[in-house]
């Protein structure tokens, strides 16, 4: 995960100043000194790390920590507060033209994503009710088209290319007018990108500019690549104006400082972060949530919203009713597994609660495996199995267990676990209110 490295470092810093009832001016400059250290070894742009250490320590030696009774705290407010400044102190939404389509157009150097990013984009505003068109305006990679139609079809996205056609410019305007033919209010032009910046790379896409005026400019951004991702930002925005900033593979182990520099460097918001490979794993970019995640205090906003669009309210109000009576079945769990798997990787869920500790989940991954082969098992039951597990007979475990790949034990084991659950289950339904908010503070429900 992305800050994983400087979020532990900081942790430890702002640990060290929990411990003291009191700090005086030298406790703050060391402490400084490790929170700048820390955001250097992150990849962070050198002036941005300046400003920024400069603009806590000038916070951190007034009065509001120096009186305060948990100067510790405060500190970490503090450091919070401008951390969320640096970037961008709010979400920054989509511009929608109010004569449709909305154009928005893609660019960055080849390798960022910037296919994949606009259909994840396409997917996002299609939940939000929006009817996109994807273009593909890539005519130099080969199979950028062919891939950008693939991606555009498991979404249900319609993609729009000219075969043969080696005038970005002129294939884009074609798209434009297709969209208003065919109701469709959002345009999104994937452009070509190179290994590096060029005069022939942007004067092609000044000429796409030029020609489909779009309403949103978004450079597509690699948060692997550290400082070279500052440099490609600052010469994108200089030469084409851009709108905004969609970072992607901040999921992966990476030291996540273009994501602190990127925004102070061009002043341009970051609009949208990549967390996955899935279509469906394009955030808005919050950098109240991503400053929360970095000092350790978790993500509950953005984990209550992936809960809200994968769990189902319905079943779940059947399911705790399930739950109370006892009469919950393996269909059942199979069912809550799959809406779980939705909201994306265990581990990443896990690392949105505060306290957390993100090093520590790295062994998370073995339970995701256990819950592959618990997913095996079930569906190499039939039916009235998982609805009654009184006709698990020795001879059908062994059935389940050649299909599922498993053994007898396995089988019988999960059995076991999911008798106990059931046990529970209904003693907890059964408890007064006064037990029941006990237990459940127990169990963390």
């Amino acid at each position: 995960m992305a800050f994983e490295s400087l979020a532990e470092k900081l942790s430890l810093t702002f640990k060290k100043l929990r411990g003291k009832g009191k700090l005086n001016e030298s406790d703050v400059k060391e402490a400084m000194r490790e929170v700048k250290l820390a955001l250097l070894e992150a990849d962070v742009n050198f002036k941005v790390v300046k400003q920024f250490v400069a603009q806590v320590h000038e916070r951190c030696v007034g009065s509001e920590v120096m009186e305060s009774l948990t100067p510790g705290q405060m500190v970490v407010k503090i450091v919070n507060d401008e951390m969320c400044k640096l970037m961008g102190e709010s979400e920054s939404k989509l511009v929608i033209s109010p004569k449709p389509p909305t154009v928005i157009m893609m660019v960055g150097l080849q390798g960022a994503g910037k296919t994949t990013t606009s259909a994840k984009l396409g997917g996002l505003l299609k939940k939000q009710g929006k009817r996109p068109l994807l273009c593909a305006c890539d005519i130099y990679r080969p199979a950028a088209i062919k891939q950008l139609h693939v991606v555009g079809e498991q979404l249900g996205i319609p993609t729009f290319s000219i075969e043969g056609n080696n005038n970005p410019a002129e294939i884009a305007k074609n798209a434009t007018e297709h969209a208003i033919k065919n109701g469709n209010d959002i345009v999104i032009v994937d452009t070509a990108g190179r290994l590096h910046i060029d005069e022939e790379l942007m004067a092609e896409l000044a000429r796409v500019k030029e020609t489909v005026p779009p309403t949103e400019i978004l450079l597509v951004v690699d948060a692997m690549t550290g400082q070279d991702a500052v440099n490609v930002a600052e010469n994108f925005n200089v030469q084409l104006d851009i709108t905004g900033v969609i970072l992607t593979k901040l999921d992966g182990d990476t030291r996540g400082g273009a994501a602190l520099s990127v925004r102070a460097v061009t002043n341009k918001p970051i609009k949208y972060c990549g967390m996955g490979e899935k279509l469906s794993d394009l955030e808005i970019f919050h950098p109240d949530r991503m400053a929360n995640r970095i000092l350790g205090m978790g993500d509950v906003l953005t984990l209550i919203e992936k809960a809200e669009t994968a769990l189902d309210e319905k079943k779940a109000l059947e399911l705790e009713k399930k739950l109370r009576t006892a009469t919950f079945t393996f269909e059942d769990f199979l069912d809550q597994m799959e809406q779980m798997k939705s909201m994306g990787p265990l581990q990443n869920v896990l690392g949105m609660l505060p306290g957390v500790d993100a090093k520590a989940l790295k062994g998370a991954q073995i339970d995701e495996k256990k819950m592959v082969r618990t997913e095996a098992i079930i569906k190499s039951m039939t039916k009235p199995e998982r609805e009654n597990r009184q006709q698990l007979t020795p001879n059908r475990k062994e059935r389940i267990a050649k299909g599922s790949g498993t053994t007898i034990a396995d089988v019988n084991g999960l059995i076991k676990q999911f008798e106990q659950m059931q046990k529970m289950m209904k003693q907890f339904g059964n408890m007064g209110k006064h037990q029941k908010k006990k237990m459940g503070s127990m169990f963390g429900l």
